[in-house]
C-alpha cells in the first residue's frame, strides 16, 4: 500500500503488546503488534493500513501531524507535572494560582488530544481509499474494514472529550471558573 502511494523509505516491525501498533515519524518505522502483524483479517489489514496512513501524512508533510510530532515531548513533561500540581494546589496547598498553573500544564495534554483527532480521522480517510486501490481488499471488505477504523477513532474523541471535561473540573473545583459557592 505505501508502495502504490509512493512511500519506499519506511520500515516496518513487529513489536510486542496489544495495542502497540503506531508509526514513528522521528525514524520513518511501522510498528505492527503481532495480532495485526501476523494476520489477514479485515480488521488487521485496516489497523495496518491506518497506521500507514500516518507514514502517508508523515510522506506528504500534513501539518496537523507535525504539529502533534512537536507537541510529544512537552506533553510527556507537562501531563505528568500538571497532575502533581493541582493536586497539591487543591488539597494541600489550597492554592488557586498553584492550580491555574497546572490547570495550564495540563492544557497542553487537553491541546494535544484535540490536535490528535484530525490527524487519525486522516490517517483512516487515507488508509480506506489506499487498501481498496492497493486492492488489499474488496470494496466490500473495506465497508467492513471503515467501521473497525470509525471505531478506533471514536476512542480519541472520548479521550479528547475526557481531557477537556477533566480540565473543566479542575477549573471549577478551584473555583477558577463557575464560581464557588462555599
Amino acid at each position: 500500500m505505501l508502495e502504490k502511494s509512493g512511500v519506499y523509505d519506511c520500515k516496518i516491525e513487529r513489536v510486542s503488546g496489544k495495542l502497540t501498533d503506531h508509526y514513528d515519524p522521528t525514524n520513518k518505522t511501522l510498528r505492527l503488534s503481532s495480532g495485526v502483524y501476523d494476520q489477514t483479517s479485515v480488521a488487521a489489514i485496516g489497523i495496518a493500513c491506518h497506521e500507514a496512513g500516518h507514514a502517508l501524512q508523515h510522506a506528504q508533510g500534513y501539518s496537523f501531524l507535525t504539529f502533534r510530532s512537536k507537541l510529544v515531548p512537552l506533553v510527556g513533561v507537562t501531563s505528568n507535572l500538571s497532575y502533581f500540581i493541582i493536586i497539591a494546589g487543591l488539597f494541600f496547598m489550597h492554592s488557586q494560582p498553584m492550580v491555574l498553573i497546572g490547570c495550564i500544564l495540563f492544557s497542553v495534554g487537553v491541546l494535544f488530544s484535540i490536535i490528535t483527532l484530525p490527524v487519525e480521522w486522516d490517517a483512516s480517510a487515507r488508509a480506506k481509499k489506499a487498501m481498496v486501490h492497493a486492492r488489499m481488499v474488496t470494496p466490500q471488505e473495506a465497508v467492513h474494514a471503515g467501521k473497525v477504523l470509525n471505531a478506533a477513532f471514536l476512542t480519541y474523541l472520548a479521550s479528547a472529550i475526557t481531557s477537556v471535561m477533566t480540565l473543566l473540573y479542575y477549573l471549577m473545583r478551584s473555583g477558577l471558573i463557575g464560581g464557588n459557592d462555599d
